[in-house]
């Protein structure tokens, strides 16, 4: 039987099938960029926590990143980030 790219990503990370369709799955790859992740490391670091795998983290930026001059970012916020 055929499988959609979905069902072959999904189906080797599935731990244990859960009623209604839920699913316990084991994530190894962890994807990061710079708009949510400072907020999400605050977290880990108020609470006393590291990251558990780091060696499975991928970070990138894609969101703030001008294609030209960089050095005049006007939003404080996306200079910051």
């Amino acid at each position: 039987m055929k499988k959609t790219l979905f069902e072959k990503i999904w189906e080797p990370h599935v731990i244990e099938e859960i009623a209604d369709g839920l699913a316990l799955i084991y994530i190894d790859l962890h994807l990061v960029h710079e708009v949510t992740s400072p907020q999400a490391f605050e977290g880990l670091r108020l609470n006393s926590r590291k990251v558990r795998r780091p060696e499975l983290t991928v970070a990138t930026i894609d969101h703030n990143v001008p294609t030209s001059d960089r050095t005049n970012i006007k939003d404080p916020i996306a200079k910051k980030q």
